[in-house]
């Protein structure tokens, strides 16, 4: 169970470091190229939707370990 624990707490910071570094590059493109600004504020948008969802399941997770040990 101790395993289960671990490997879900990596995957919860590799969600949060491939989050934080796909807005900033999605940032630093937006101002560089300014023609394609809306496709990436879109895609800033679909990022946020994903890392909000993962967060969700992992607290859902949670919520389900607690309750049944």
């Amino acid at each position: 169970m101790e395993i289960i624990k671990e490997l879900s707490d990596a995957f919860l910071i590799f969600i949060r470091a491939g989050t934080l570094m796909r807005i900033v590059y999605s940032f630093v493109m937006m101002s560089s190229n300014e023609d394609e600004e809306k496709s990436y504020k879109k895609k800033i948008r679909n990022v946020l939707i994903f890392y909000i969802l993962a967060e969700l399941s992992y607290v859902i997770k949670d919520i389900m370990f607690v309750y049944y040990m």
